[in-house]
């Protein structure tokens, strides 16, 4: 298992040094979204860290993981890390339907926020975040990339960002500032600054982000956007301090871990509703992984 770990770290730390991404695919995945739209250059960077488009990637990267028995050891497990290795030597391609939802997702949040007045600018190029390093535990590798990455935002002048999902938002308000001294930037979430029309599903199960629900203080904000669509809510099971986990982000280390957790999550969340609103690409591949007839919304995407 531990060299199992280091092959995953190296592979990790090698596809950031090459392209800002935390695994080998090809840049222009994440920039696709972009096109044709305009950029207000005094405007907020919308930043996105690449996590919507990442995703399907990180699907297909884990059940191949859980294919090769990553957490059994032996054989199995070193055949896992050859695979990683000759994974990271070539250009992967997720699935394209996958990447345009994505591409609607992020379109869908920019046409939201510049009709509630909201000024945008875009970036020349997405960076990943470096989330994966810090969950992971790889903190000396982390705070090399933090400061790498701040030094990016700082040399096109980047004052203030929105972010996208809750694992970006988390890194850069509350871990940044620990790695990166005099780092300055101002981080506002997507969700406090868009005004939604409605709902387009009703009777729906919201399952919370960890981190936007417990720690980032979301919970409110999310039912306040999608309460026209008149959720299902439990005490328990949609609790803000005691709804389950989606299994993530363990998914690359302990996939059958993950996947049973996931699976737990979406019984769950099924006795209340076959369709569920997520905030998160983490959530969302882990409970895809056991999705087993439950039906998966991103928020923007059910927001009129």
């Amino acid at each position: 298992m531990a060299s199992w770990i280091t092959t995953l770290r190296n592979l990790i730390v090698d596809s950031l040094e090459k392209s800002w991404l935390p695994l080998p695919i090809s840049p222009e995945i994440c920039e696709s979204w972009k096109k044709g739209l305009p950029s207000d250059e005094s405007g907020i960077v919308l930043y996105t860290s690449c996590m919507y488009h990442l995703a399907p990637l990180i699907e297909k990267a884990v059940e191949n993981l859980e294919k090769f028995g990553v957490t059994e050891g032996g054989v199995r497990s070193r055949l896992a890390g050859v695979a990683a290795k000759i994974a990271g030597s070539v250009i992967l391609r997720p699935d394209p339907a996958e990447i345009e939802r994505a591409n609607q997702v992020m379109r869908k949040i920019y046409d939201m926020l510049t009709k509630s007045g909201v000024r945008i600018r875009l970036l020349d190029r997405e960076i990943y975040s470096g989330a994966l390093l810090y969950e992971l535990g790889f903190e000396r590798e982390f705070a090399t990339y933090a400061q790498k990455a701040a030094k990016y935002f700082m040399e096109r002048g980047v004052k203030e960002v929105i972010t996208v999902d809750p694992h970006t938002h988390h890194l850069l308000q509350a871990v940044y500032p620990k790695f990166v001294p005099g780092l300055n930037i101002k981080v506002h979430s997507y969700l406090d600054l868009m005004k939604s029309n409605g709902v387009s599903i009703k009777g729906f199960v919201i399952h919370d982000s960890c981190l936007y629900a417990r720690f980032l203080g979301k919970y409110g904000k999310i039912r306040e956007l999608l309460s026209p669509g008149q959720p299902v809510e439990d005490p328990y099971y949609t609790g803000r301090d005691t709804a389950g986990c989606c299994g993530g982000p363990i998914e690359s280390i302990f996939p059958d871990v993950a996947k049973k957790v996931a699976g737990v999550r979406v019984r769950d969340l099924s006795k209340l509703s076959k369709d569920v609103v997520v905030q998160c690409p983490i959530c969302y591949v882990n409970l895809k992984r056991a999705s087993n007839g439950v039906k998966l919304y991103y928020l923007p995407e059910v927001l009129l």
